[in-house]
């Protein structure tokens, strides 16, 4: 149980005066404080603290006017807000035990869901919608579910949210051989040179269609690891139950589909925990994301992104060509 709460003055664009941790990146309250001259309570704060707090999806909210606090707790919903003073303010294992009673924790789940993030000691810390990503994420792997799929637009850091979830995974034990897929070769170097650097070691490359046993965290492209012949499925030099985490970056281009090789790799590590990565998830009548993943694990929209201020807005821009306007005939005799 935690002995301290971590105080955090947030800067996101979308923030809360004060937000409480159990610890680092794993919010639990929020503190929304005002002048003394106003009541406690009154004005905006409290709307403001439970406005961020449901982007956090945190149940506890305290206004404040440095007199005193309005409590609400989501957690008892008998008794939603009570003004309480300093000395009644909640222990931080008050407030932790009243959390993990009203997510429905159980003790075996704990220890995943508390395992620490990755800190390079740069003061980089992860935006609240990612920190939402990589909790559920993480949540859901800890009730052992199978297929998870998080949807975030472009330019929202999928592949960092998808290092802080393997990271997690990693090192809690609960997964020891992981494979991240994606379809591009520069999103595999950027990827191996950035982001999962903190990996050290323990990465690969999977190159020349060769998988190599003896690295933990692997990186490939789908053509790496299948084609049409049989000698180009690298996939099967290592067992079916060798992977236990399967990341596939842009789900939507092709492994949602049922006839898709790259389908035959999730197929063949069938018992591996697999999360897809998109933004914009594939549902057609011949190919569905959701069929395949479930229900998208989170979401957070283009929109939100240039709501909150993260991405910049945009305006389509057409231009007609004069041919699109007005059509073409062939001169009289031309012919292809």
């Amino acid at each position: 149980m935690a002995k301290s709460l971590c105080a955090v003055k947030s800067a996101c664009v979308k923030s809360a005066d004060i937000v409480l941790y159990h610890k680092p990146n794993m919010p639990l309250a929020v503190i929304e404080a005002k002048a003394n001259k106003h009541e406690i309570g009154k004005g905006k704060g409290m709307q403001q603290g439970l406005d961020y707090a449901r982007l956090l999806e945190v149940p506890f909210i305290f206004a404040s006017n440095g007199d005193g606090f309005i409590f609400h707790d989501k957690t008892n919903p008998a008794q939603l807000e009570t003004e309480i003073s300093l000395q009644e303010f909640p222990t931080p294992a008050q407030l932790w035990d009243k959390y993990c009673l009203y997510r429905g924790f159980t003790e075996t789940q704990l220890p995943l869901i508390t395992q620490d993030y990755h800190d390079d000691g740069d003061g980089k810390t992860p935006r609240y919608y990612q920190l939402q990503a990589i909790n559920k994420t993480i949540e859901a792997a800890s009730r052992g579910q199978k297929r998870m799929l998080l949807v975030m637009a472009t330019g929202t850091g999928k592949t960092y949210t998808a290092f802080q979830i393997i990271w997690r995974l990693w090192k809690s034990q609960q997964k020891k051989r992981i494979l991240f897929l994606a379809d591009r070769n520069i999103l595999v170097d950027q990827t191996k040179n950035n982001d999962f650097q903190p990996f050290g070691q323990a990465l690969t490359k999977v190159t020349k269609r060769t998988v190599d046993p003896a690295y933990e965290i692997h990186l490939a492209l789908y053509q790496a690891l299948t084609g049409p012949e049989e000698y180009q499925k690298a996939f099967k030099q290592v067992a079916p139950d060798f992977f236990d985490l399967i990341i596939i970056d842009e789900c939507r281009r092709g492994s949602a589909a049922d006839d898709s090789a790259w389908r035959e790799i999730l197929e063949y590590f069938s018992n591996a925990m697999q999360v897809g990565l998109t933004a914009t998830p594939k549902e057609t009548d011949e190919v569905s994301n959701i069929d395949y993943f479930g229900e998208p694990v989170y979401t957070y929209s283009l929109k939100e992104g240039i709501e909150d201020g993260f991405l910049a807005p945009y305006k389509v821009v057409r231009v007609d060509i004069n041919v699109d306007l007005q059509g073409w005939r062939p001169t009289k005799g031309q012919i292809d």
